[in-house]
């Protein structure tokens, strides 16, 4: 979920991240989507909808779904919008609002399904999120969550800078009231608030000399996700710029070395409301 100005999100509202958010959504879709089953669902609640990434793409994977995208930045809202307006397949299919997801304006029972991906992380209290999320949920409806796992990323050759760089950037996100780490506790969160049929799956990347064009690529994608944030955690004096600089250049010459290795896994969450 983006945030409003009194929770900081780490990666900002530009332009180019909203673009970067929409190609992060596209380029990570085959691995987050592999194990999502949304056909039954008609009436979809999206937490966290940004600037419509993963809307598009719901839309687009689920032909018969109607989709709810609630978030609470202003900027973020505007841009999922004015996409959405030009995607053929999303006509009369979506519904854009402004909501605190810890304090949802909606009925009970309303939605036979429920999609988070990349927003528990940056909540103050997932708890509470998931515990409205499941009071509009019908019983029998099904609940999604894609979260992060920041401590397994592996980057081979060492990378000091960026390893320091990636130090800044979970703790920034931990005193801000996000959790860089929420995917390991997805099953106990989700039990907590009275889900039922909880199952968790462990999705890794692991890309090495087998694949080397592929390595490339993905090397290439966490450069970008990882440089969103250096403008913010400078400001915030986490991290200097020569810091930056030097992290940026370690990540291009891994992207480069013939023996290099990238490692990074998420957790996704489904459950049932009973």
């Amino acid at each position: 979920m983006s945030k409003n100005k009194n929770f900081p999100y780490l990666h900002g509202f530009t332009q180019e991240e909203q673009l970067r958010l929409r190609e992060q959504a596209n380029f990570a879709e085959y691995t987050v989507y592999q194990d999502i089953d949304l056909s039954k669902v008609n009436n979809l609640l999206e937490v966290g909808c940004g600037v419509g990434a993963q809307t598009e793409i719901l839309l687009r994977r689920f032909p018969k779904i109607n989709i709810t995208g609630i978030d609470l930045n202003d900027a973020q809202l505007e841009e999922a919008k004015r996409h959405l307006s030009q995607t053929s397949w999303a006509k009369g299919r979506y519904d854009i609002q402004k909501m605190n997801a810890a304090q949802l304006d909606l009925s009970e029972n309303h939605f036979d399904g429920a999609f988070l991906c990349w927003i528990l992380e940056h909540v103050p209290d997932p708890a509470l999120v998931l515990s409205e999320v499941r009071r509009v949920l019908q019983p029998g409806s099904v609940i999604y969550i894609t979260e992060v796992l920041n401590s397994s990323f592996l980057l081979d050759p060492y990378s000091p800078n960026v390893w320091k760089y990636w130090q800044a950037f979970n703790d920034y996100q931990i005193d801000v009231g996000g959790d860089p780490f929420v995917g390991a506790k997805l099953g106990n969160l989700l039990m907590k608030v009275g889900f039922q049929n909880i199952k968790t799956q462990v999705k890794t990347w692991h890309l090495d000399n087998r694949t080397p064009s592929k390595r490339k690529e993905f090397i290439d994608y966490w450069r970008e996700l990882l440089l969103s944030a250096s403008d913010q955690l400078i400001n915030e004096k986490r991290v200097d710029k020569e810091t930056v600089r030097l992290a940026e250049e370690e990540l291009n010459r891994v992207a480069k070395d013939p023996d290099a290795v990238f490692y990074y896994s998420f957790i996704q969450a489904s459950a049932r409301v009973f």
